[in-house]
């Protein structure tokens, strides 16, 4: 290629690039790798910035796995939520009380629970839904602002068309309510909650800033709006102010009427933010009186079982009550992170700035010193971001102008020379070696492949479900439950994304994963195999640990099952996610379950073992007819490879077969026969769980026969 040609590429390849982030910052095209980095940003700048500190005024009153244990199961009767209330009003004079729950149901006690809210500062939770078959139950506090004050326009607030709202009994004794919804953004993580929303017209305020008004003497709430639309803003909302008097408050807020969570720590009652109280030690009067006294409690739960745990940027699993707890406390302070409604303008002047200075400077140095510049310039942009972070508080985009330094350098210095290096070295890295962020990375690289688009592939899908953890929660204080659950979650997850799975979600205590999306790969069945049997080694390890505690030991069943799923981006409009639908996806569940039935630890579907193939040594289980399908699935499991390498393993998986073989044939006797050989040969056998059971069935037909049509396969009636 001439000199001109490849001169005229360069500044080919920086015009795209410049419009490129200037698409991306203005809103046009939006680029979802930017996005996500300009999150792990605030991210890092949220823990670099936190406190770290106790907030003395905030309590959370906890109904942890504690308080189910000794009060009872959720939920409570409304009897015992009065009782609490009462608690925190008369023995601990609470200045505001706020529940982070709804009470969407009569209840026998609901004229307990009104009478003990009764002219108290108390300030209800409810929750917000949306889509077709959004319902609105319960009653809905008062609007905080009359939509005409907004003179026509939407404000830019985000819209519910539901709800699900106190029974009227309640919603009528409290002086206000405010909804407990989240803004999860692109990847799950909560970082923002809406201050105020639009709920069919009616202008609903959030709990923390419910409470906040109690505690002020209720203010009156007052939108900002911009003057008018523009770049910098789109005529909406910019901020809420509470006036009293003289006196006033401004909220800033984004265009979607949020406001970032400003998290002074890791969360939970051992993260050191905020007192912890169990809700048992409160019922059962062992906290001393007065110990609430002028302080705002916030009733919540961090239990699993009771479902309102966050995923946040500083930690995986967070209280969903503490992240009110985090808000409320950044209100009183006036402190939190903002996200201006200028935050687009700000970032395509910061383009074209940085595209300005490094076209008219990177020609003029050689290349050490375009180097030099390069990265001066980027450790500007990150010292500036930071200096606006920490002293003004704003959360302004960063990504896309690193983006463009970089790629302004690399056109400007050298297009061809760089690029094709660093696509031969991507290459060998890629082929190399790997690590699970390399799935993202590599993502990020090519975005037009990697869409997330619902498409139909073959994939396969993993279930995991932790055993015993109810005996386990009752042996550990709530600190150390947390700690355990959370390294489960860690060490299994670490095993799945070893192995090339994705993560789907966390189902109270279970796993769900996939392999073969979003990156393609042929041995995907494989791989969740592996990842299975290093899944159950790392139990092993943990179990150790637990024994030496004198703590029963936690068990664990995985279901497996390949075949064609649609997967990509589904869910509402409120939460979306990457997942998978199907048929496939249904019978892995259903494998799962029944690893409780066969005493084993892992279970395969025959599509999973057909993928597999010999590359692994397999067990054949049962046939068997699960909930809701017709035809017959065999099913297997894998064996360790020590267990395979034994001399015996041959002689062990023909006494087996055979065993199955006139089992299915109705043979008991002959049957039995096999399965007293293997277990006088081999009951020391990982296996012997396996042939245990099969042996207790075949003993059971002295009783209940199988029909004389039989035709060798297990029927279950249920999940």
């Amino acid at each position: 290629m001439s000199t001109g040609a490849l001169r005229l590429l360069r500044w080919a390849l920086l015009g795209f690039a410049l419009a490129l982030t200037l698409m991306h910052a203005s809103g046009l095209m939006p680029l979802r790798p930017l996005q996500q980095i300009d999150l792990a940003i605030d991210d890092a700048r949220l823990r670099a910035t936190m406190p770290g500190t106790r907030d003395p005024r905030i309590v959370v009153v906890d109904i942890d796995d504690a308080s189910l244990a000794r009060i009872g199961r959720w939920p409570w009767p409304r009897e015992r939520i009065a009782a609490l209330a009462q608690e925190l009003f008369e023995r601990q004079r609470a200045a505001v009380v706020g529940f982070d729950l709804v009470f969407a149901e009569p209840d026998p006690g609901d004229a307990a629970l009104a009478q003990a809210l009764r002219g108290r500062p108390a300030v209800l939770g409810f929750f917000l839904a949306d889509g077709p078959t959004a319902q609105r139950t319960g009653v809905l506090p008062a609007a905080v602002f009359d939509a005409a004050v907004l003179g026509g326009r939407s404000g830019g607030l985000t819209r519910w068309s539901g709800h699900v709202a106190n029974v009227a009994p309640l919603a009528a004794t409290v002086p206000a309510a405010g909804f407990f919804n989240v803004l999860p953004d692109i990847d799950g993580i909560v970082r923002t909650l809406p201050l105020v929303a639009d709920v069919a017209g009616s202008h609903q305020e959030n709990l923390a800033l419910a409470m906040l008004r109690v505690y002020g003497n209720a203010p009156a709430v007052r939108p900002v709006l911009t003057a008018s639309p523009g770049l910098g803003g789109d005529g909406g909302l910019v901020a809420i102010e509470l006036a009293q008097g003289t006196q006033r408050l401004r909220i800033p807020v984004d265009v979607r009427g949020g406001v970032r969570v400003p998290y002074r720590g890791p969360g939970g009652p051992a993260g050191g933010s905020f007192d912890y109280l169990s809700a048992a030690d409160l019922l059962e009067g062992r906290v001393a009186a007065g110990t609430l006294s002028g302080r705002l409690v916030l009733v919540g739960s961090s239990a699993p079982g009771v479902f309102d745990l966050r995923s946040t940027p500083v930690a995986a699993v967070y209280p969903g009550v503490e992240v009110h707890a985090n808000l409320l406390s950044g209100l009183l302070d006036g402190r939190g992170p903002v996200v201006p409604d200028w935050s687009r303008g700000y970032e395509v002047a910061q383009l074209l700035v940085v595209t300005a200075m490094l076209a008219l400077l990177l020609p003029k140095l050689r290349a050490a010193s375009a180097m030099g510049a390069t990265l001066a310039l980027g450790i500007v942009l990150v010292l500036l971001d930071q200096w606006l972070y920490r002293r003004h508080g704003l959360a302004l985009p960063l990504a896309s102008a690193l983006l463009l330094t970089a790629l302004v350098y690399v056109g400007i210095t050298g297009w061809g020379y760089v690029v094709e290096g660093a696509r031969r070295r991507s290459l060998t890295r890629l082929f190399g070696t790997y690590v699970p962020p390399e799935l993202v990375a590599q993502m990020a690289r090519d975005p037009q492949r990697y869409g997330m688009q619902a498409e139909n592939r073959e994939l396969t899908v993993m279930f995991c479900d932790m055993r015993n953890f109810t005996q386990v929660s009752e042996a550990l204080p709530p600190e150390e439950l947390r700690a355990l659950v959370n390294r489960f979650f860690s060490a299994m997850t670490q095993e799945i994304r070893a192995h090339r799975g994705t993560l789907d979600k966390y189902i109270g205590d279970a796993i769900m994963a996939f392999w073969g999306a979003p990156v393609a790969d042929a041995d995907h069945a494989l791989h969740a195999v592996q990842a299975a049997l290093a899944m159950t080694a790392r139990m092993d390890e943990l179990n150790r640990e637990l024994r030496a505690r004198g703590l029963p030991e936690i068990g664990l069943g995985i279901g497996i099952n390949s075949g064609l799923v649609c997967v990509g981006d589904m869910g509402s409009d409120i939460r979306r996610s990457y997942t998978v639908m199907g048929d496939a996806v249904n019978l892995a569940s259903r494998v799962e379950a029944l690893t409780r039935v066969y005493g084993v630890d892992i279970l395969l579907g025959e599509t999973t073992r057909a993928a597999v193939g010999h590359r692994l040594p397999l067990v054949e289980v049962d046939r068997v007819r699960v909930k809701g399908k017709q035809v017959a699935v065999t099913l297997f499991t894998p064996v360790s490879a020590s267990h395979s390498s034994q001399a015996q393993f041959a002689d062990e998986m023909r006494l087996w077969q055979l065993a199955l073989d006139f089992y299915r044939q109705q043979d008991a006797k002959q049957a039995l026969t096999s399965l007293e050989a293997l277990r006088h040969t081999f009951g020391s056998s990982a296996l012997s769980g396996l042939y245990r059971q099969l042996g207790e069935r075949i003993d059971r037909w002295a009783d209940h026969p199988e029909p004389s049509d039989w035709d060798g396969t297990r029927t279950f009636d249920s999940k």
